[in-house]
């Protein structure tokens, strides 16, 4: 394969805040400041954090109803020595959206794609939540059609390892009811919301008490919910010691 890239753009990958714009980070700064192009999931969004950072640059919209039409001309930029930061409106990039794509056909061009760390709400929830963090399977958001749902639930619930995916308000009741069915209602889950704004809320119980407590409020907010179908018996031993 060829190496020489050395004429080519760079593709940088750059976390945005999920909440907090204090969580921006100073190298996020400087690469915004420096590319060519921002390439953004919802133009809006990326212009109210570019105006909180006093950055002006041109933006190109790249979510899933576009992307084959943007990805060529994307990486014809790129190619031309462009370089480009790809953000979402939130989060880590390519992370349950389209920005995997445009990465792995970067990487087929040979072109160089530069991932900067930074904020990322599956990691900020999981550390957040208390269930088991050295081993974890990250489902994104579950198919829409009940059969599939606890199908995918069933399959995941066979590693032995916390379960972490995202959900929207509107089906967080129907969700919470097949966990229950398919882990039980004595399964640790959590649920997270908000995070890092001023309502950041973590709702931890069993299912079932977790699902009395939503069933009796008010439902806002986008959800990462965090299950833990089995705790390891070596666990157990070193909480019984704290």
């Amino acid at each position: 394969m060829n190496n020489d890239n050395t004429n080519k753009g760079t593709l940088f990958v750059v976390p945005t805040p999920i909440g907090n714009l204090e969580d921006i980070t100073l190298r996020a700064v400087r690469i915004f400041q420096d590319v060519d192009t921002i390439v953004c999931e919802d133009t809006r969004q990326t212009v109210k954090l570019l105006s909180h950072l006093k950055i002006s640059k041109p933006l190109i919209s790249f979510y899933t109803q576009n992307q084959l039409k943007r990805i060529p001309q994307i990486i014809s930029m790129l190619e031309t020595g462009k370089n480009i930061a790809l953000v979402s409106d939130c989060g880590t990039p390519a992370i349950s959206d389209p920005g995997y794509y445009l990465i792995k056909e970067a990487i087929s061009k040979n072109i160089m794609v530069v991932p900067l760390p930074g904020a990322c709400a599956l990691i900020t929830a999981l550390v957040g939540s208390g269930l088991t963090t050295d081993s974890f399977v990250f489902l994104g958001f579950l198919k829409k059609k009940t059969g599939k749902m606890k199908k995918e639930l069933e399959q995941a619930k066979l590693v032995q390892k916390t379960i972490v995916f995202y959900e929207s308000p509107h089906r967080i009741l129907k969700t919470l009811e097949i966990c229950k069915e398919v882990f039980g209602e004595q399964t640790n889950i959590v649920l997270a919301r908000e995070l890092t704004k001023k309502f950041e809320e973590f709702i931890r119980g069993t299912i079932k008490e977790v699902l009395e407590e939503m069933s009796n409020r008010d439902i806002l907010g986008e959800f990462i919910i965090l299950l833990e179908p089995m705790i390891d018996s070596i666990d157990e031993d070193i909480s019984s010691q704290i």
